[in-house]
């Protein structure tokens, strides 16, 4: 008699055509969802979520430029990316954990397919960032207010920091099978994100960081930033793809297209890294230096009301905006400023791109005034304050030096067509204050206001609008003469005299 024997089935791969493939797939599912339902990935996310809408316009005050919201969505997903890294990482050792690891020997699935789920697990999380990205930048871009153009590879950071922090963590699992190595290397990350960002913030090594943050605030025309933004996208791709086929190599993978898959992410990274430490480019440096010295070489102008407003091209819509606060202190003044045409000349530093803010020297030309590129809030009294001290003193260096009563005027044109005059007068002082000397700030170099001019200002804003407007049109000439004290101007004026020193600062 003779037996038959059948070699044994060695997997259910045999049985189902495709699937492996499938149940990688389905893992993946049931791993996406306990990521995303896992307490430091939910925390992490409505943190981001919760600082997302509570800044929501704040940084800009409600005008927001886009070539600025696009790198403000980077920085808090990398409060996710750290839970994810985590939360991935104990994934991944969940089985030794458990002391379960034995039992998938007998399942469709080897180690390497195992990795792939976890490894899509946080590419869905990197998708649902994408969302938030999209959501944060799309809300700011539909406010009335927003010019400028935002960059799709700055969009692209937050999401791929997210990405390259998960499959980190996967791969860490493979490499160091401690769960204790991913809080370490949270430590580690975060050290080394304080040492770019504050000790090397001029150097091309700052872009070897998932987020470069730039330490200054000015707002440049889109074609001046020069941050190369796609070469660090592709550097980030790059790195989150090495981490997420060498997780895959570690825990078993040897397929030919693995190891190719690992040979064009190492070359998408050093592409990208190589590219993004460049520097700027001749033509760069030349752009920003006729922007900053030869501004009407590029800036387009436009009337209104006989008044030139020249602009670089996406700040086209603000003329309205800047011709409207003109109108208003015109329309306080009295003899022949009431009338005076004024061009508003758009200024920007440049040379220094955004590794630095540069300050604006007073223009010497009759009746210019400056305006820089940011704007609502505190920016519009200080340009107000700008115009108004053009009107009174004739151009912005004289403004600048004036150490008489005629910031009286100059303060009550500034501020007197506001509907909170006192709170736009706290907003336009460097500290904020209402009483006693303080500098007042505006575009370029900033004023000097004494106590006793203060006390003056104060009271004509506490008055009725039309009976102090009557008063400065009627006594304008002397209001407006060199030398003009504070008391002489508070009796031009019909107030009492003031009783705090008229000094100016030395």
């Amino acid at each position: 008699m003779t037996a038959v024997v059948e070699k044994p089935v060695r997997s259910a791969e045999r049985d189902e055509p495709g699937g492996a493939r499938a149940a990688v797939f389905a893992l993946a599912l049931f791993e996406t969802r306990r990521l995303l339902t896992r307490v430091p990935v939910i925390i992490a996310f409505l943190v981001y979520l919760g600082w997302t809408v509570w800044r929501g316009g704040k940084d800009w005050d409600g005008y927001p430029a886009l070539q600025d919201v696009d790198r403000a969505t980077q920085s808090a997903p990398m409060l996710v990316g750290l839970a994810v890294l985590l939360s991935v990482n104990l994934a991944a050792l969940r089985s030794r954990r458990h002391g379960t690891e034995q039992h998938f020997a007998v399942l469709v699935l080897p180690p390497w397919r195992r990795t792939v789920a976890h490894a899509l697990s946080v590419v869905a999380a990197a998708l649902f960032t994408a969302v938030c990205v999209a959501a944060q930048f799309g809300r700011e871009a539909l406010r009335p207010g927003a010019i400028g153009h935002g960059s799709v590879a700055e969009l692209l950071v937050g999401p791929l920091t997210v990405l390259l922090s998960g499959l980190v963590g996967l791969l860490m699992a493979g490499l160091v099978r401690s769960a204790i190595a991913a809080p370490l290397t949270v430590v580690f990350f975060l050290f080394l994100f304080m040492f770019f960002t504050g000790g090397t913030s001029d150097g091309g090594t700052r872009w070897l960081m998932p987020v470069v943050v730039e330490p200054t605030a000015s707002t440049l025309p889109s074609d001046l930033m020069g941050r190369p933004a796609a070469w660090h996208a592709l550097y980030l791709a790059g790195l989150a793809l090495c981490a997420g086929l060498l997780a895959v190599l570690v825990a078993g993978g040897r397929k030919p297209v693995v190891m190719t898959g690992v040979a064009g992410a190492v070359a998408m990274t050093l592409v990208g890294g190589v590219a993004q430490a460049g520097g700027d480019s001749p033509e760069l440096v030349k752009a920003r230096e006729r922007a900053t010295v030869n501004p009407d070489q590029v800036q387009s102008c436009v009337r209104r009301d006989g008044s030139t407003y020249c602009a670089f091209p996406e700040w086209g819509p603000r003329v309205a905006d800047w011709a409207g606060v003109v109108d208003r202190v015109r329309s306080l003044a009295g003899g022949s400023a009431h009338e005076q045409d004024v061009v508003v000349r758009q200024r920007v530093e440049a040379r220094y791109g955004l590794s630095g803010d540069g300050a604006l020297m007073p223009l010497e030309r009759p009746h210019e005034v400056t305006v820089r590129t940011r704007w609502g809030g505190n920016r519009v009294p200080e340009f107000s304050a700008a115009v108004a001290g053009v009107l009174v003193a004739g151009n912005e260096k004289a403004s600048t030096s004036m150490c008489d009563g005629r910031m009286v005027t100059v303060m009550w044109l500034a501020l007197g067509w506001e509907s909170d005059p006192m709170a736009a007068l706290r907003r336009v002082r460097l500290d904020d204050s209402v009483t006693g000397s303080a500098f007042v700030l505006q575009p370029t170099d900033g004023m000097y206001m004494t106590a006793a001019q203060t006390e003056v200002l104060r009271e004509l804003l506490d008055r009725p609008r039309g009976e102090v407007t009557a008063r400065v049109k009627s006594q304008w000439a002397e209001l407006t003469a060199p030398k003009v004290t504070a008391a002489r101007a508070a009796h031009l004026l019909g107030v009492r005299a003031p009783e705090g020193d008229d000094k100016c600062f030395e």
